[in-house]
C-alpha cells in the first residue's frame, strides 16, 4: 500500500485552510474495510464545514462522497469482500483520503458498469436528487418546478429527473451557457437573466399561476425571488445555501406568499438506515442504467489540489460535478 493521505484543517475560514497530511491506518476494525479511493466526489456542503457554516470539530478531515476497491476486511463483515468495488456518500467526514477505513454499513457495491469516477460524481448528488424529489416534494406528472442552479451538480441530475416523472421544468442557471445546457438536460424553459426578473418569469410561464415546487439550492440571494415565484399552497424547498442561508422569516411571510410550505431537508434525514441508503443508491443506479440520469464531469483536480476545487466551485465557475483524484 501506498503511504496513505489525506486533507485536513484545524480551522475555519477560506480555501487556504486545507492542508495535506500524511497518516497511518490501522488494520480495519471488526465490522470495517480498508478502502483504497480512486476518486472522491467534491459537493457544495464540504465548503460549509470548512468556513464554519455548518460547525464541526476540529482539527477534521472533509468530504462524505468517495468510490474505491476494497482492499482489506475486518473481523465479522460478511457483506463485503476484499476486491469489491464501492462507494460511499453518507458517515462520518474524511473522504478526502487515498486510503480510508468504513464500517461496511455505509458501504454500496458498484454495479459492473459503473466506474469509480462516476459513483464519486453521482452518488450524493443523485442520492439527495431522489429524496428531493420523490419523497420530500412528492412531485407529481404536470406539476411546474422551479430549479435554481439547474447546471450544477444537483441541479443537472434534478432536471431530468424531474421532466422523467413529466414535471414541467423551469431551469435557472447563472449565464446563457450554463442555460442552454440545462435546456439540453430537459427543462422546458431555461432562464439567465437578473434574478430581479425571475419572478415575473415564472409568473407569464404558468399563466400567472407560479411554481407548484422551487429546489432552491442557492439560499440568500433567491429566498425572495422563491416567496414571488411560488404558487397558491406550493412548496418551497430550500436544501442549500450557495449564497449563504436563508435570512430570517416568519410565519405570516408563508402566508402573504400565498400559504404556502417551506422545508429545510437533509439527506441524513432521508437515509437513516442501511436499507434506506442503499434503497436510495439502487433508485440511483436504475435512473443512470435508463439513462435518465447522465454523469457530467465538469472538472477535474489533483486531491492535493482541493483547495483550488474549492475555489472553483465557490466561484461558480464549474458545471457538472467536480471531482477529486487521489
Amino acid at each position: 500500500m501506498s503511504h496513505p493521505y489525506r486533507i485536513a484543517f484545524r480551522r475555519p475560514g477560506g480555501p487556504e485552510v486545507l492542508e495535506h497530511e500524511a497518516v497511518t491506518l490501522p488494520e480495519p476494525a471488526p465490522g470495517e474495510v480498508r478502502i483504497h479511493q480512486e476518486a472522491v466526489g467534491l459537493n457544495f456542503i464540504d465548503t460549509y464545514h470548512r468556513s464554519g457554516l455548518y460547525p464541526i470539530r476540529l482539527p477534521s478531515g472533509l468530504g462524505n462522497e468517495a468510490a474505491g476497491v476494497v482492499e482489506a476486511v475486518g473481523e465479522g463483515v460478511t457483506d463485503i469482500c476484499r476486491g469489491d468495488r464501492v462507494g460511499y456518500f453518507t458517515g462520518a467526514l474524511g473522504a478526502y483520503a487515498s486510503h480510508r477505513n468504513m464500517p461496511s454499513g455505509l458501504l454500496v457495491r458498484l454495479p459492473s458498469w459503473i466506474g469509480a469516477e462516476q459513483a464519486a460524481a453521482t452518488m450524493l448528488k443523485g442520492c439527495t436528487a431522489e429524496y428531493l424529489i420523490e419523497r420530500c416534494a412528492r412531485v407529481q406528472a404536470g406539476q411546474w418546478v422551479l430549479v435554481y442552479a439547474a447546471a450544477g451538480g444537483v441541479g443537472s441530475i434534478l432536471v431530468p429527473w424531474l421532466k422523467s416523472v413529466g414535471a414541467r421544468v423551469i431551469a435557472y442557471s447563472g449565464n446563457e451557457a450554463k442555460a442552454e445546457l440545462a435546456f439540453r438536460l430537459g427543462a422546458e424553459d431555461s432562464l439567465c437573466g437578473p434574478l430581479e426578473e425571475i419572478a415575473a418569469e415564472v409568473r407569464r410561464l404558468t399563466d400567472g399561476a407560479g411554481a407548484d415546487v422551487i429546489f432552491d439550492g442557492v439560499g440568500a440571494e433567491t429566498w425572495q425571488v422563491s416567496l414571488a415565484s411560488v404558487a397558491r399552497r406550493g412548496l418551497v424547498v430550500t436544501y442549500g445555501n450557495a449564497s449563504g442561508p436563508v435570512p430570517a422569516f416568519t410565519a405570516l411571510d408563508l402566508l402573504r406568499a400565498g400559504s404556502i410550505f417551506v422545508t429545510r431537508p437533509t439527506l441524513g434525514d432521508y437515509v437513516t438506515t442501511v436499507e434506506t441508503m442503499r434503497t436510495s443508491a439502487d433508485r440511483l443506479f436504475t435512473m443512470m442504467r435508463n439513462h435518465v440520469v447522465k454523469v457530467h464531469i465538469g472538472a477535474r483536480f489533483l486531491l492535493a489540489e482541493a483547495d483550488e476545487a474549492h475555489r472553483a466551485i465557490e466561484s461558480r465557475a464549474t458545471t457538472g460535478s467536480t471531482i477529486l483524484i487521489p
